[in-house]
């Protein structure tokens, strides 16, 4: 099973963008984060319906936050993303009819549900501009030498 990294990539994308001089353009994006352009621009479009980059089109062209990172959760870029699966915890189906595992599930699916409850929640209470700032203290802190 392949990780969904959307939402990590989007908001390492974001806080870059916040510091770029102009627009970011989609291939740019990509070199930055090691994928196609043609995936940046699709994942962004999620961003842009939900409001927080605008595109640009033309030779001075790109993305441009148009949010403050003040403004912007963890969880807006979640859902603009369309909200990944969170666990990669499934459940077992191999015996339906055995009361065990109907047991087993019912109880994970509780469990999980908890727990996305709670994460989603803490992705709402933390700003990309916190984030920024673990950024700055890691950066100013930082050995000469570390790529950023």
């Amino acid at each position: 099973m392949q990780l969904d990294g959307r939402l990590s990539r989007m908001l390492h994308l974001l806080i870059h963008m916040d510091r770029a001089e102009g627009p970011v353009t989609s291939a740019a994006a990509a070199d930055m984060l090691h994928t196609n352009p043609v995936v940046v621009r699709r994942t962004m479009a999620g961003l842009r319906d939900a409001g927080l980059v605008r595109s640009d089109k033309g030779h001075a062209g790109g993305w441009t936050l148009i949010k403050s990172l003040e403004e912007v959760t963890m969880l807006d870029v979640y859902k603009a993303v369309g909200e990944p699966r969170i666990f990669a915890i499934g459940l077992a189906d191999a015996a339906p009819h055995c009361l065990v595992e109907q047991a087993v599930n019912a109880s994970m699916t509780n469990a999980l549900r908890r727990a996305e409850t709670m994460l989603i929640a803490e992705m709402g209470d933390v700003t990309l501009a916190e984030i920024a700032k673990d950024f700055e203290s890691r950066f100013s802190s930082r050995p000469t030498n570390l790529k950023i």
